[in-house]
């Protein structure tokens, strides 16, 4: 993407998109009768990994944080601004990542979401066990979100989500979700678990005012249409839209700073957005990546879970719960961002 649309007077703005300043600070996900908090917190990179899941793709790209002192602090930070959806997966740091945020969260009131397989190779069938597995890791004997982190030709989606609603009936999960899926398969696996009589709770997919494709691609639409709440991975664009980048300075992480946006005209196309961002950001006292998640959070069925390695990552994010972005500056941040739809 190397242009960013005019602002026009002819657009409107994104169906259904309003503001939530009326709002109360939690929110169900999808018709599963879970509460949840409007922002969550990615925990993909805590934890201490041995061996080869030291490598790991999140490792290389976001790096960790320094201790489990730096993850205690951005743990407490969250749950004193009222974000308590955290949310981690099997496949993280060889289960690592579970592991560590179990630790942190024992006897704390909080909601945990998690994912199914540890592996690509898995099937199906294994998720009995692999549950098994990450509740153990975690410490919990439920987990409030379970979703399945990958589509693959290898796990049928149909006997996947019998098996999740299994997992509901006894009492294991408290709701399902889907992770990575496209507009047809969120459908399958919404049909899945209904004939069961269990809703499907969430979809988690990459999101944010630099990844707009949910809404073209007809996965916005179908949550919307079938009450499923979308999770916003990647909600600042890999810190894109942090603006600390703006001036060419890389980001660390092997893999992060090849990254489009980041390089080139990938780079100054973004600038742009960023400009836009501290503008409004400057009429609430705000930085460009609250701004963002802001935006996100906006959108009425959306919750973004951005990572936070430490205190003053989580606190600044979660600032995005303390304010509301009038309706003139969703849809100029609407207007800048088309090409990224």
């Amino acid at each position: 993407m190397t242009a960013i649309a005019e602002t026009s007077t002819d657009v409107e703005p994104l169906p259904d998109a309003e503001s939530t300043t009326q709002l109360e600070d939690t929110t169900t996900l999808g018709r599963s009768g879970v509460r949840v908090s409007r922002l969550g917190v990615g925990a993909m990179t805590w934890g201490d990994p041995s061996g080869l899941a030291r490598f790991s793709p999140a490792k290389l790209a976001y790096g960790g944080p320094a201790d489990i002192e730096d993850e205690r602090a951005a743990l407490e930070a969250s749950l004193a601004a009222g974000a308590t959806l955290f949310d981690t997966a099997a496949m993280y740091s060889g289960g690592a990542a579970e592991r560590r945020l179990g630790e942190l969260a024992r006897d704390r009131e909080l909601q945990v979401a998690t994912k199914f397989p540890a592996s690509m190779r898995s099937r199906a069938d294994d998720l009995p066990a692999a549950l098994e597995a990450s509740l153990a890791r975690l410490g919990r004997s439920s987990v409030d979100l379970y979703m399945h982190h990958y589509p693959t030709g290898r796990v049928s989606i149909p006997r996947l989500m019998d098996l999740m609603a299994d997992a509901v009936a006894d009492g294991t999960v408290r709701a399902v979700g889907v992770s990575n899926y496209s507009a047809d398969q969120l459908r399958a696996a919404h049909a899945a678990l209904a004939a069961r009589g269990i809703p499907l709770a969430s979809i988690e997919n990459g999101y944010s005012l630099l990844d707009r494709r949910v809404e073209t691609n007809g996965v916005l639409d179908a949550c919307r249409e079938l009450g499923i709440t979308l999770i916003a991975y990647q909600p600042l664009a890999s810190g894109a839209l942090t603006g600390k980048y703006a001036d060419g300075t890389r980001p660390t992480g092997v893999f992060r700073r090849f990254m489009r946006q980041f390089r080139g005209s990938g780079r100054e196309a973004v600038a742009p957005v960023i400009g836009l961002l501290r503008e409004i950001g400057a009429r609430h006292a705000k930085t460009p990546a609250q701004v963002s998640l802001r935006w996100l959070i906006e959108q009425g069925n959306v919750i973004p879970i951005p990572g936070a390695k430490n205190e003053r990552q989580a606190a600044a994010n979660a600032e995005a719960l303390s304010f509301a972005l009038g309706p003139d500056e969703i849809e100029a941040l609407n207007h800048a961002t088309l090409a990224w739809r």
